[in-house]
């Protein structure tokens, strides 16, 4: 179990476990927008979700995960919250949810798949919840663009690599990038992820920042202390 202040999380049925990434984007992306409603693509534990119900009033908290287990400990970790009432998640991958959405959502947001590479492992529900074709990046942003409110924000966390071609796939549909943050594990290290952030306007500037973890081994910057102080019980 892994235990936030406000929450905790089972993990032992989840092929990913809890890590920076999924703490960076559910502390980092914007909720200026005031979501009513929320949708977690690839909910995995749900820690996105249970983040935005600590961070926002949204009344309605959606998840999707494909993965049986996966949704099942997502379920389980839902009840044991105290936002119960808000979450709700459906079994489903992304191309069966869109088939008949009911709703349109004030924020989306995903930590996708990101392997694409063509080798595999030994283990299927690993190889689903982290290998890039179980979630292409090209159905994510279909799927965001179908779901989407008008002026809805839309998350993700990426390698940085991707940055690039993620932001020209969501210009093809008319999303745009309104806040870029781009993470570093120490000073001297390459950039590794990219934190984004899309609307369906177009901002005359936009301005990058960087984010470092840490100076040393668990010796944890300002700025990401400051960010995800909130749920950290160490921080």
């Amino acid at each position: 179990m892994f235990q936030f202040k406000k929450f905790s999380v089972n993990q032992d049925r989840c092929a990913m476990k809890i890590g920076t990434d999924g703490v960076l984007l559910g502390s980092w992306c914007p909720i200026d927008n005031n979501p009513f409603s929320v949708l977690d693509i690839g909910a995995g534990t749900g820690i996105l979700s249970l983040m935005l119900a600590q961070r926002s009033n949204a009344e309605q908290i959606d998840a999707v995960e494909i993965d049986e287990d996966a949704y099942e400990q997502c379920v389980e970790n839902f009840e044991n919250s105290p936002w119960g009432d808000r979450l709700f998640c459906f079994h489903a991958g992304l191309d069966e949810f869109v088939e008949e959405p009911e709703d349109t959502y004030d924020l989306i947001i995903s930590n996708p798949p990101f392997y694409s590479e063509d080798y595999k492992t030994e283990n299927e529900q690993r190889d689903l919840a982290r290998f890039q074709e179980a979630l292409p990046f090209e159905e994510l942003v279909e799927g965001a663009d179908l779901l989407l409110s008008e002026n809805g924000i839309f998350s993700v966390i990426i390698p940085y690599k991707e940055e690039e071609r993620f932001i020209d796939l969501c210009a093809e549909i008319e999303l745009f990038p309104i806040k870029v943050t781009r993470v570093k594990g120490t000073p001297t290290t390459e950039i590794k992820r990219s934190l984004l952030a899309f609307k369906r306007y177009e901002l005359s500037t936009l301005t990058a920042d960087e984010l470092v973890v840490e100076t040393a081994r668990h010796q944890y910057t300002e700025e990401y202390i400051e960010l995800t102080s909130a749920f950290y019980l160490k921080m």
